[in-house]
């Protein structure tokens, strides 16, 4: 598969970056102060995360992987954890590189591709937070794989993700004003592959993402093949329904896993 992709999504969340959208508009002040203070939330998904499933973060090396934006990683070092964020654009990562600056947190910034983390060697990290994101990589098994490498024994993997339903709509805002859902994609879905070709010339010429919707094969089993053990399982609505879909079930998922000996 052509890579093109890459520089497709680098480019578009650089724009999302500069645009201050929703996903880059970092934590204010006030929260960081807090979080100092042991006062803290972090999200993974749209409700704050259990915290059992982060366990006590002080001084751990925490990967924040394709997470970038200022939010969740700031927190995360605010608390008292050792925060890596790697993230493939560089406009997210100077929002998280900022606010490590003006407040002194421990705090590095990586540019990079989720799927390749050769960078760091094997048993690095004691946590990986990885938010939705996984749907802009095309196969999602290198992901799982290379968290497994990098993570230290009994070291915990976070990970969210759409349920894999949200793709297979053609979003027909037409049919969706009158309740109707057409299933038009299978999963495994790709932008690139399954998208007709004036569909998909014209998110490219728009500047969008190009994205995959992963089989939850890949989702989870995906983590068990990589050898994981998956310790919890959570799944939440949409809080801001954009599929039709959203009403009826619950679209994102979360998954607590762990690399036993």
């Amino acid at each position: 598969m052509s890579t093109h992709y890459i520089q497709q999504n680098q480019s578009y969340w650089d724009q999302q970056a500069a645009q201050d959208s929703p996903w880059s508009q970092p934590v204010s002040d006030e929260l960081i102060i807090n979080a100092k203070n042991g006062i803290w939330d972090v999200h993974l998904m749209p409700s704050p995360i259990d915290k059992n499933w982060l366990g006590d973060i002080q001084g751990k090396k925490t990967l924040c992987l394709a997470s970038a934006g200022g939010q969740q990683a700031p927190i995360l070092a605010a608390a008292g954890a050792i925060v890596t964020v790697l993230d493939i654009s560089e406009g997210q990562l100077k929002k998280d590189q900022d606010i490590a600056d003006q407040h002194q947190l421990a705090l590095t910034t990586v540019q990079g591709n989720m799927n390749n983390l050769s960078q760091f060697e094997d048993g690095s990290f004691d946590i990986i937070f990885h938010p939705i994101s996984n749907l802009y990589v095309p196969d999602v098994n290198p992901v799982w794989q290379e968290c497994f490498r990098v993570l230290k024994t009994n070291g915990r993997l976070l990970a969210s993700f759409y349920n894999p339903i949200v793709f297979v709509d053609d979003r027909d805002a037409l049919l969706r004003q009158k309740g109707l859902v057409k299933p038009t994609y299978k999963i495994p879905f790709s932008d690139i592959r399954d998208l007709p070709k004036d569909l998909l010339q014209q998110k490219i010429d728009k500047g969008e993402s190009l994205v995959f919707g992963h089989s939850l094969t890949d989702l989870i089993g995906g983590q068990t093949k990589a050898g994981f053990l998956i310790k919890d399982f959570i799944e939440e609505f949409a809080p801001q329904k954009r599929f039709l879909i959203d009403d009826y079930l619950p679209t994102f998922l979360a998954t607590y896993a762990i690399k036993l000996d």
